[in-house]
This record gives C-alpha cells, structure tokens and sequence, in this order.
C-alpha cells in the first residue's frame, strides 16, 4: 500500500476521535454518565447528597424526540464500557451495578418521555 493510504487512515482516525469525543455531553452531578442524544436534564429538579461512605443522586430527564426503548438500548451499550454491569429490567426500569451503587433509569411518564436516574449504594 502506499504511503497515501497510510496518511489518509491516520487522518481519517484521528478527526473521527476528535468528533466523537467533542460531541460527548454527560449528566450534570453524574459526570461520569453520558447523556443520550435527543435527551434533555431538569436541572432544577437535580437531588444530591452523600458523604465518603455513601451517595444518593436523583436526575430527571425528558424527552419528545425519543421513547424509552432507546434510552434503554443506548444505555445498555454504552454504560458497561464504563464499568457498569447490565443487571435487567424492572418494570419501567433498567438497571446497573459498580462498585457497591446501583444506577436505575425508570420511565416515570411516556409522552413526553420523562426519565428518573438514580444512584444509590447497593443494601
């Protein structure tokens, strides 16, 4: 192959990471959460406690542009890379576990699509 071929390969990785990476947005008090294309947070409805031993974080998403399935299919793809562990499904839930917390996603309302996070430690 030619040394064009290799240049171009290089070229066409590197731009690809650095538009993926710029275009990742995550979840304000869960910073370590991204945030699904097509959803929107309530920040003002943002619950945050916790000390060394424990936290409890409560976020609340909405959506008009997007059902739950998604939500789920995405999160469940993207949060293991993460260290979260796929534990099911609940009801109109989905749920992680990491480290000793759980992380719930639970359809509170389907249209439009309003999306309550939880993060707790694990009983």
């Amino acid at each position: 192959m030619t040394k064009f071929f290799y240049i171009f390969i290089f070229c066409f990785i590197g731009f690809a990471s650095l538009v993926t990476a710029k275009d990742v947005k995550f979840i304000d008090g869960l910073e370590d959460i991204p945030l699904m294309s097509g959803l929107e947070q309530n920040t003002q409805n943002t619950v945050s406690f916790g000390n060394e031993e424990a936290r409890f974080i409560e976020v609340y998403l909405t959506s008009s542009k997007v059902g739950f399935k998604a939500v789920e299919k995405f999160y469940t793809e993207s949060l293991p890379q993460l260290g979260w562990i796929y534990q099911g499904t609940d009801d109109n839930s989905v749920i992680f576990y990491r480290d000793g917390e759980s992380l719930t996603f639970h359809k509170d309302a389907s249209k439009p699509l309003k999306i309550r996070i939880t993060v707790k430690n694990r009983i």
